[in-house]
């Protein structure tokens, strides 16, 4: 990797570290977090340099990642320690489930790790422990006597293995359903379906080295500066090496205009302007405004025409759909003028290499494949798929999600890419020798309808939830309610387990990724399999692994089959992936720290020609990358303001700080333009009540640089103005943004 000398150009502000800038004090809460695990310091060592990462997907083994030199820590990671050197909770506070039912996830996790098997039934006040026999058992005799299609496995990405992630899955088909599903559900499922039918891969096409010395590297609905910190030291050194940085976004994001990165000295020290180019867009109007944008490469003749020509289908009918739709409509859509537009459009023109990330700022909406599908027609009009330093990314929060649905944790999929169907199971019935349901099972969404209905008997929800990540979260405590055997494994307490029982409520005691028994392995953002070890240090209770629990229940369920669900350990896990998955092959020979295997290779949708040259390649039934046609809808807001969620200081759905570091706001704010709140007469820091159709939330005014017409309130407090049922009909993601009013509270 070249590195250059110091620019000025780029820094932020003369003086060292920032002191006087809204930033993170990454030193300061070093220290606190050493403090934190004072208790564990050796076993949190150990975890930091042996184990993988199990926060962010970016895929770090140890302190070192597959992309730069140097020694590489992020505070997500660190934040998270805490929950794997906990100690363990006094389980005699199970036994006031009223009591644990008033405090917040936070305070419920502060309590420490779920060392034993924990079981309540309707009418009583708590929980009593139970032995691993009585718990294994009770779980399995309910399921004898439920129809397959009543039960349900839902699986979250907090650290889980992709050894946890394969055994779920089969233990669903070896009890006759499919109706098993992933976190992935409402992030980036938009981009799996979208990608596999573009260019016939559902994955990130480059590798993170790609993006040092790409010519442009483009951010669209993505804060990496929050979700995947390290990110940034990516970005400094593609800048060193000239790449320009663009951002697409309703809010100009504070930690992608400028951050200072603690590992980088000189950035340290001045911090350093990330990003170019700022795109400001309305909320959902990124397909509008790459409409836009396209026509302007098409009229100037900017797009890659042999490229095209060659290796693409389709282009004249998208080509066509943006002649038919005018610039007003594409503007109003957008929520920015075709200027704007044109000056991206020349961005793109002027660059020989780029690179597209995107993130649940383009996922989390009702068209979100039609999002995604929006963006690939960018980068294929201008021939960057298919190359080095050019290509797709679709940026992943959290450790566990790009190898669960590769490993077939979803409910139309089995592993290996292999369709829920007749074919499909008849392949896996030879596989696994075991009979495999045929008919494709619910997702996550569904599963909480279905509850709420009375359709679901049995559900087996392992970490997360449901109560924070889902819309409507009243709606989804009533569902939980309504199911009569309810199983939560996880590694500490959460909200939903105090939900009251409608007939038993079991809560099974996990352990963490580092002490899985004969390890386990992620799958990273650009596909690298990474190996973490089992690390030496206490444990807790009687937790068991995380693949192993299902696995027992499933032995008991049907123990005349019980050889044919059972694993010894990790390695044996690994081996029947290895099989099972033919893109994994090589997973089985992975031992320590630091051993990988990136399926794929480094760079997908690529191939080479008779003169050994690299030419794009495409995993379609033509071997063609296919333009989807681009519909802009006419803006409906009815003059209401647009609203999306956002991110704090937190992992997923667990909140570590009330106050964001990166632009200072507290949970409570409601972050406006300054335009909108004036017409409104609200003035910063006032009381205010933000109403949509289903609900309510009261907040406080403040002002940041979002695009007018548009707000933003954190996740998942926002959840309760969000309709439920709203999901993109193509692979079953939520709608996380609404229409609301605001008015002032007196």
């Amino acid at each position: 990797m070249s590195k250059t000398g110091w620019n000025k150009s780029n820094w932020v502000s003369l003086v060292p570290n920032g002191i006087g800038h809204v930033k993170p004090n990454h030193y300061l809460d070093m220290a606190k977090i050493v403090w934190r695990n004072r208790d564990q310091l050796p076993f949190a060592w150990r975890i930091l340099t042996k184990g993988v990462c199990d926060g962010c997907a970016l895929g770090t083994a140890g302190v070192h990642d597959f992309t730069m030199d140097g020694v590489h820590l992020c505070m997500v990671r660190l934040e998270l320690m805490r929950l794997n050197t906990a100690p363990a909770l006094d389980v005699k506070l199970l036994a006031d489930a009223e009591d644990l039912s008033r405090k917040s996830a936070s305070e419920l996790r502060e309590l420490g790790r779920l060392p034993y098997p924990m079981l309540r039934r309707k009418g009583e006040a708590g929980f009593r422990r139970i032995g691993w026999e009585e718990a294994l058992t009770l779980a399995a005799e309910r399921l004898k006597a439920i129809d397959p299609q009543r039960i349900a496995f839902y699986l979250t990405s907090r650290g889980l293995t992709n050894e946890s992630y394969y055994v779920a899955q089969k233990v669903a088909r070896f009890l006759g359903t499919n109706n098993v599903d992933n976190s992935a559900r409402i992030c980036h499922a938009p981009s799996t379906v979208a990608m596999k039918q573009s260019i016939g891969v559902a994955a990130s096409t480059v590798s993170y080295k790609d993006w040092l010395g790409t010519d442009l590297l483009i951010f669209f609905g993505s804060n990496t500066p929050n979700n995947q910190p390290v990110t940034t030291k990516y970005i400094y050194y593609a800048k060193q090496q000239g790449t320009r940085v663009a951002v697409i976004n309703p809010y100009r994001e504070p930690g992608l205009e400028r951050y200072w990165i603690p590992s980088v000295t000189e950035s340290a020290l001045f911090g350093t302007k990330l990003a170019d180019e700022f795109f400001q867009v309305h909320t959902g109007g990124d397909k509008a405004f790459i409409a836009g944008t396209l026509k302007h490469l098409i009229e100037n003749g900017w797009t890659d025409e042999t490229f095209i020509h060659e290796y693409t289908t389709g282009f004249d009918e998208l080509k066509a759909s943006l002649a038919r739709q005018s610039w007003e409509l594409i503007e109003a859509a957008a929520g920015a003028n075709r200027e704007e537009m044109l000056r991206f459009a020349r961005t793109l023109a002027e660059a020989k290499t780029a690179i597209f990330v995107w993130s649940m700022g383009i996922t989390q909406h009702a068209d979100g494949v039609s999002n995604v599908r929006a963006i690939v027609d960018l980068a294929l009009s201008r021939g960057f798929v298919g190359k080095p330093k050019s290509g797709l990314v679709p940026i992943r929060g959290h450790s566990g999600v790009q190898g669960g649905a590769e490993v077939g944790c979803v409910p139309n999929q089995f592993p290996g890419f292999v369709a829920v169907d007749e074919a499909g199971a008849l392949k896996l019935k030879q596989l696994w020798n075991f009979e495999v349901p045929v008919t494709r099972g619910l997702n996550a969404v569904q599963m909480i309808e279905a509850a709420h209905d009375g359709k679901l008997d049995w559900f087996y929800i392992s970490g997360g939830n449901f109560l924070e990540t889902l819309p409507e979260p009243d709606f989804v405590r009533e569902a939980i309610a309504r199911v009569p055997f309810r199983i939560h494994q996880d590694i500490v307490l959460s909200p939903q387990m105090f939900v009251e029982p409608a007939d038993t409520v079991l809560l099974l005691p996990a352990a963490t990724r580092y002490e899985q028994r004969g390890g386990g392995t992620e799958t990273s953002t650009e596909r690298r399999i990474l190996f973490s070890p089992e690390i030496p240090g206490r444990r807790i209770g009687e937790a068991k692994a995380e693949w192993e629990i299902p696995m027992l229940i499933a032995e008991r369920a049907k123990p005349e089959l019980a050889k044919r669900i059972h694993f010894d350990d990790g390695q044996a896990i690994r081996n029947e992936i290895a099989h099972t998955v033919p893109s994994y092959d090589g997973i089985q020979n992975l031992r320590t720290t630091g051993d990988q295997v990136q399926w794929g290779g480094e760079r997908l949708c690529e191939a080479l020609n008779a003169e050994g040259n690299i030419i794009p390649k495409f995993q379609t039934t033509d071997g063609r990358a296919r333009f989807s046609i681009l519909e802009i809808k006419s803006a409906n807001d009815n003059g209401k303001l647009r609203l999306s969620t956002r991110r704090g200081k937190q992992f997923n759905s667990m909140i570590q700080n009330r106050r964001d570091p990166l632009n200072g706001a507290v949970r409570e704010d409601v972050l406006m333009n300054e335009t909108d709140a004036t017409r409104l007469g609200i003035a910063e820091g006032d009381s205010i009540l933000v109403r949509s159709e289903v609900g309510e939330l009261r907040g406080r005014c403040r002002f940041a640089p979002i695009a007018p017409g548009n707000v933003q309130v954190h996740w998942p407090e926002g959840n309760v103005l969000v309709r439920r049922g709203v999901c993109d009909p193509e692979c079953g993601i939520p709608d996380y943004n609404s229409v609301v009013e605001i008015e002032r509270i007196a």
